[in-house]
């Protein structure tokens, strides 16, 4: 049966009601075209999970919960049952989703159902402990067009007296039972983000995990788990975890064969003191189910981004066409430095210019300024009205770059407030790049720094912020807050992070901002929800680049990955052409990095071209549907594909690193295209070869195209239009 047809015949037969209960037998089924979910009440009031991957269309297929017989004394049946989110209490020692201390020590913790409510696609599910009233609540909610669920909890403290929270996690996922599972994960380092790993599940804890107190570049929130899957075919289980801040994956396969996640806080120096009446949201950990490979699972996650988690869903505008004057000036800024940019950007087609560093306070070099966010008046006279009011009348909207969780010695905020950065008293305070870490956690200094945005985006016509933190977290003290509850910073930090983030876009609705920390250091699903896009890496090396990419665009779609074009040699002293190096960069939100200054007229013609065309295509590379059809860590060629999201266009990138022999590139097969449809191919450069150029989409999915790169370093683009 046609696959369109079937889930047509499908979806009439999956209940019209999203989540369904069953009182007789205490079970849920939170089904959608594309997955399944299902978990229920035993005899001891234990929540267990039953199932989690592909569609069901009746909850009788469930089975019910059942306690399972002991298998020894080492090994009760709490150990190998499935609970949904078990406490750490009785004889349970695998990762527990919460654990406690009560104030006269008392730890054991058990949780039994209490009740739940059903409000459209959400579902509430209360636990409460057996003896006292200490409760979590665990949240549902399901996508029905993606199939993933947002799962997370709140710990309420309803006893007389507090609590200290030493793990809060915000879901417990199960694999169906058995063996020969594969973990893939995102890892790296700065300059050397996201690079995709995948290794078989042994038994044992693997613990993916940031202690830097941001979500990290050496590891990023996000997972799939397959069993034999490639980029169409097998089933993916697949999650990403919505925290900027210390977060954990922990990955477990049992002697029971099988394999469970648990993610939520980090436990490394956490405790939460919750006093009578109070509660702890943790992060929302998504979590869904694919078919049809890492690329179906990869366009649901990307799909759910961009429809119900970044900043106006599925109507914010395209990303616009950026030039950032870092690399031509560094702290050299000056007023007449870049109006003479911002001219040679307009003529591009750029659509905004954005200062970087050195524009504010004493910043001549990344020893002194930070924190005194006011426009230096030896490169600025007159103020940033001038030169703003230039950039606009070239038709261009204006960004500025900004650190402010961050503060110099050598400034005069630190001169007012040395109590406002993180520290231990009396212990040293690392300087990691010459700058301290305001302490954010606190209220007062939260309130300073949304002030300080909120005049500057008040005060000019600010279009975009580049928020960027070039250090990690060290003497994480808070010697104001009382010592039980200092641990606190970690998360309260965060919490404070999104309000100034969330109170600035709704003061400034036109406002855009891109997260960045030294590149990927803060690239997760938590942010999303407030930011627009991601600084991708510092590293901007276009060859660099592709794996970079391949690994982002596994958790996170290409509206959101900030790509630049910038000079040769750059991080590795590596030459690419420039025309590579704008192909590498349109595959996601395009921005100029290079000296203008240094660009010759031939540089200038091709960059205006490779502009106005990346304007045609970039509908269909942000909001379509990405197919990854070689990848540069298989291949000497790296090919992907973008379907928009209407499937009248589609846009194929081809990379060749370098040939041997002459031997000519493999055809290219293409996805997600029609196969009854003729497509008009059109080169943009001539690498296409003759005889291709009105094609059915079944030639182009199962034959493919022929592409003529010869060279080192070789690249092309060919644009694919549905004919009606």
């Amino acid at each position: 049966m046609h696959r369109v047809a079937a889930l047509l015949l499908f979806s009439s037969l999956v209940p019209a009601q999203t989540i369904q209960y069953s009182e007789a037998r205490k079970v849920w089924l939170i089904n959608s075209a594309h997955s399944a979910y299902a978990m229920g009440i035993d005899a001891q009031g234990q929540l267990q999970h039953l199932y989690w991957g592909g569609p069901l269309w009746s909850i009788d297929d469930v089975p019910a919960a059942a306690e399972r017989p002991e298998i020894s004394s080492f090994d009760p049946h709490q150990m190998y049952e499935n609970e949904e989110f078990p406490g750490w209490g009785g004889p349970r020692f695998y990762e527990p989703a919460l654990k406690i201390t009560r104030a006269d020590g008392d730890r054991d913790l058990v949780l039994h159902y209490v009740s739940h409510e059903i409000h459209g696609d959400t579902l509430d599910i209360t636990l409460n402990d057996i003896r006292d009233d200490i409760e979590a609540v665990l949240h549902y909610r399901s996508d029905a067009q993606t199939g993933i669920l947002a799962r997370s909890a709140t710990i309420r403290n309803n006893t007389r007296q507090p609590i200290t929270i030493e793990s809060a996690q915000s879901a417990t996922w199960y694999l169906p039972a058995g063996e020969g599972y594969r973990l893939s994960y995102l890892s790296g380092r700065w300059a050397a983000e996201t690079q995709l790993n995948r290794e078989p599940i042994q038994e044992g804890m693997k613990v993916l995990e940031s202690r830097l107190g941001e979500s990290g570049h050496n590891l990023n929130p996000w997972f799939s788990i397959d069993r034999d899957a490639d980029e169409d075919h097998g089933a993916v289980w697949f999650g990403a975890l919505a925290w900027s801040g210390n977060w954990r994956i922990t990955v477990e396969q049992t002697p029971y064969r099988q394999v469970r996640l648990t993610g939520g806080f980090n436990t490394f120096d956490f405790a939460y003191v919750l006093k009578p009446g109070e509660s702890l949201e943790t992060p929302v950990f998504y979590g869904g189910f694919a078919q049809n490979g890492f690329g179906e699972a990869s366009r649901l996650l990307a799909s759910l981004e961009r429809a119900r988690i970044a900043p106006g869903g599925a109507a914010a505008p395209l990303r616009p066409v950026l030039y950032n004057s870092w690399e031509a000036t560094e702290f050299n800024v000056s007023e007449e430095g870049q109006k003479e940019l911002a001219a040679k950007a307009a003529k591009l087609g750029v659509e905004l210019f954005v200062i970087d560093d050195g524009w504010f306070g004493k910043r001549n070099n990344d020893h002194a300024g930070l924190g005194d966010w006011t426009p230096n008046p030896q490169k600025f006279p007159h103020g940033l009205e001038s030169l703003i009011d230039y950039v606009n009348s070239l038709g261009m909207d204006f960004g500025l770059w900004v650190e402010p969780e961050m503060v110099n010695p050598n400034s005069d905020l630190y001169r007012a407030h040395p109590d406002w950065v993180m520290n231990f008293p009396g212990r040293p305070r690392s300087e990691l790049r010459n700058q301290l870490i305001l302490n954010l956690a606190r209220d007062d200094v939260r309130d300073h720094i949304f002030d300080v945005l909120d005049k500057l985006a008040s005060a000019y016509k600010i279009k975009y912020f580049k928020w960027d933190m070039n250090r990690i977290f060290s003497e994480p003290g808070w010697p104001e807050a009382p010592v039980a509850e200092q641990k606190e910073l970690w998360v309260k930090y965060v919490w404070n992070y999104y309000d100034i983030l969330r109170r600035l876009r709704e003061k400034h609705p036109g406002l855009s901002i891109e997260s960045c920390s030294g590149g990927g250091g803060r690239v997760d699903l938590g942010v999303l929800r407030y930011v627009d896009e991601f600084w991708t890496s510092d590293n901007t090396e276009a060859f660099d680049r592709l794996r970079i990419q391949e690994g982002f665009s596994q958790a996170y779609a290409a509206r959101f990955m900030s790509a630049w074009v910038t000079d040769v040699p750059n991080t590795n002293h590596r030459s690419t052409p420039l025309e590579y190096r704008f192909l590498v960069a349109m595959q996601g939100a395009l921005g100029i990095g290079a000296n203008l200054n240094k660009w010759t007229p031939e540089d200038v013609n091709l960059a205006t071209k490779m502009i106005a065309l990346y304007k045609q295509i970039r509908g269909a590379v942000q909001n379509g549907n990405l197919y990854r059809l070689l990848s540069p860590r298989e291949h000497d060629v790296t090919a992907n594909e973008y379907v928009s999201e209407h499937g009248d266009t589609a846009v194929l990138f081809a990379f060749r690193h370098s040939q041997q022999y002459s031997t000519p590139a493999p055809s290219i097969r293409l996805r997600g295209l029609e196969p009854h449809t003729l497509y008009r191919l059109e080169s943009t450069d001539g690498k296409l070869l003759p005889n291709q150029t009105g094609l059915s989409g079944a030639y182009l999915m199962q034959n493919g195209v022929n592409l003529n790169l010869t060279d080192d370093y070789d690249s092309t683009l060919v644009v694919l239009h549905r004919q009606q």
